[in-house]
């Protein structure tokens, strides 16, 4: 398959190319600046794009969007981060509406935290939208791929939570404290937390490209509903070290401001219900027992004895054995051809009866 990636230099955009070109797919990066060879120039916020060169192009897969947590939301960082997704996400839209041979298929970003702040309430797709800046932005983030939708492209808006990865930024963030012994709770604990190992988000884009049926949201988050309390014990647990240190919610606010309020102290307890409806199988097998979720997980990534946040994996997600090698097309922290197998084969996902599917007991090292 011919296909183009926006976000491609991304944490988990670059992941998704290394994959899809060891799966033997063409990848064509939709890139700001210099254009290479192979690649696709745009520029979203002045909105050029030449649609004449998407041509031939079978799906998309639009991961672009500014970082939300790069720095203290002011009026200008806001700005950026609403116009890096709602508008590039406009003209990406029109553009491909445009063409003569429009692909089959868009995967499109989206971010859980479409529905703000919830407290323990579950959100599935059917949940309406929230309120706050975070959720605004989402809402008109999925509105704008509109145009695809009504040129009879299937649209897929993954709303996806947060992706934790030993080579993630995310998780190095939440170590620092920690290694210190300076971790804790952030507020009173309660608030869920919704996220996804990076390598079920690849094998979810994967899945949304293939499977025919799945259009419209999809909540892209881990089954295992946990606390903010509850992850800090199983982070602290795998570093040996004590979690003794809470930050009150005042001091994030005071710090943070309305990035703190949204990022940290918001409370989203997301299902992927449609994931599990049409047939995704994840890398996690969450326990029955609520209280068990971190506890009885096994290991995830690879190589889990090599960093901590390795260690802290193997108490969120269970997984397969490490292996010795990283093979082509491969990522860290991700299975061996495990991720994109489906859109070759047109069968399995995620994790299979007898291990993960592609080569079993094979994993990259962190």
């Amino acid at each position: 398959m011919k296909i183009l990636v926006s976000g491609s230099t991304g944490f988990v955009g670059s992941a998704l190319c290394t994959v899809l070109r060891g799966r033997n797919h063409q990848v064509v990066p939709l890139v700001r600046g210099g254009e290479a060879a192979g690649e696709v120039r745009w520029d979203p916020l002045a909105g050029t794009l030449d649609h004449e060169q998407l041509e031939g192009i079978d799906a998309v897969v639009h991961l672009a969007g500014e970082n939300v947590a790069s720095g203290r939301w002011n009026a200008a960082r806001r700005q950026r981060i609403r116009a890096s997704r709602v508008e590039g996400t406009r003209l990406l839209a029109a553009s491909i509406a445009q063409m003569q041979s429009p692909p089959a298929v868009a995967v499109c970003a989206s971010a859980i935290g479409y529905y703000g702040s919830r407290g323990d309430e579950v959100m599935t797709e059917e949940s309406g939208p929230g309120t706050g800046f975070l959720a605004d932005v989402a809402q008109e983030w999925e509105q704008a791929s509109a145009p695809m939708r009504d040129r009879g492209i299937r649209v897929v808006n993954m709303r996806i939570g947060v992706v934790l990865s030993p080579i993630g930024a995310a998780l190095e963030r939440m170590l620092r404290p920690f290694r210190l012994g300076l971790g804790g709770r952030i507020g009173d604990g309660r608030q869920y937390m919704s996220w996804i190992s990076l390598e079920d988000v690849l094998d979810a884009i994967a899945f949304a490209l293939d499977n025919q049926t799945l259009s419209g949201p999809v909540n892209t988050v881990s089954p295992g509903h946990l606390t903010n309390r509850e992850f800090t014990r199983a982070l602290a647990k795998a570093l040996g070290r004590p979690a003794l240190l809470p930050v009150p919610a005042w001091v994030v606010r005071l710090a943070m401001g309305e990035m703190g309020e949204d990022l940290l102290l918001s409370s989203t307890r997301g299902e992927p219900v449609r994931l599990l409806q049409t047939g995704y199988q994840f890398h996690i097998r969450p326990s029955s027992q609520r209280s068990s979720t971190c506890s009885d997980a096994r290991a995830l990534f690879a190589a889990p004895r090599v960093s901590h946040a390795c260690k802290l994996q193997s108490r969120l997600l269970r997984g397969a054995p490490s292996g010795p090698s990283l093979s082509d097309g491969q990522v860290p922290g991700v299975q061996a051809n495990s991720s994109l197998r489906g859109i070759d084969s047109g069968t399995g996902y995620g994790r299979a009866r007898g291990g993960l599917v592609g080569n079993a007991g094979t994993r990259a090292h962190a």
